[in-house]
């Protein structure tokens, strides 16, 4: 963990700022050329968890949220 954030094991990279990257149009083998300890497997276990948390995740509606000024997540 770092910073309560899940990281590639071994590295000091988080999941967070790996999925972040393609996000911002890096290529595949654009991060494995900038981060050399990442492995393709690395990458994909990072969706794999992503997709997982995010079905998880439940997303509220609120009163004021239908305003256009917030949503609850938990």
């Amino acid at each position: 963990m770092l910073v309560g954030k899940p990281v590639v094991k071994g590295t000091r990279l988080a999941v967070e700022f790996l999925l972040d990257l393609p996000a911002n149009g890096w290529s595949e083998q654009q991060l494995i050329d900038n981060y050399p300890r990442i492995t393709a497997d690395d990458l994909h276990a990072c969706l794999h968890y992503a997709v997982q948390v995010l079905k998880s995740e439940r997303v509220y509606l609120t009163p004021a949220a239908a305003h256009g000024l917030s949503i609850s997540t938990t």
